[in-house]
């Protein structure tokens, strides 16, 4: 199956300053993380985009404690799964610049859409990927910031 992230509200190409950034950042970009390789990011996308977008495969496993899905870019273990979105910046550490990232909770999946997914169907999830404060978003995307829909 697969799961399509839909982004929306990106926050620009720079950074407001911070304490690990007393300038800010510039030249932002956001991918996704593949799981167990932090320097392996999926198409990231100018933070200036009207929108972004990844399509992600993954797999659907009925486990004893109900529904399991995994992935290339499926991070956690087993109850406690999400997506990474990785921010990254001219200014980051490592070679890619990452200093951000905001993980998307698989586990605030309705159930009527992981059925869908069970039974091989396409979901969905629309994040705002901008801050109260107007930064790229971090943290937990929880459900008032992350919308899962049948696609």
């Amino acid at each position: 199956m697969q799961i399509r992230i839909e982004a929306r509200d990106l926050p620009g190409l720079r950074c407001h300053p911070g304490p690990d950034a007393p300038d800010g950042h510039t030249g932002l970009r956001v991918g996704v993380q593949r799981r167990g390789d932090p320097q392996q990011i999926l198409d990231p996308v100018p933070g200036n985009a009207s929108s972004a977008s990844w399509t992600l495969e993954a797999t659907v496993r009925d486990t004893p404690h109900g529904i399991d899905l995994t992935g290339p870019y499926i991070q956690g273990r087993p109850g406690g799964r999400f997506i990474y979105l990785s921010w990254l910046s001219d200014q980051g550490p490592g070679p890619l610049g990452m200093f951000r990232r905001g993980k998307i909770s698989l586990e605030t999946i309705p159930t009527q859409v992981l059925d869908h997914a069970k039974h091989g169907g396409r979901i969905g999830v629309r994040v705002r990927l901008t801050d109260d404060r107007g930064n790229p978003a971090c943290a937990t995307f929880g459900s008032a910031s992350a919308a899962w829909y049948v696609d």
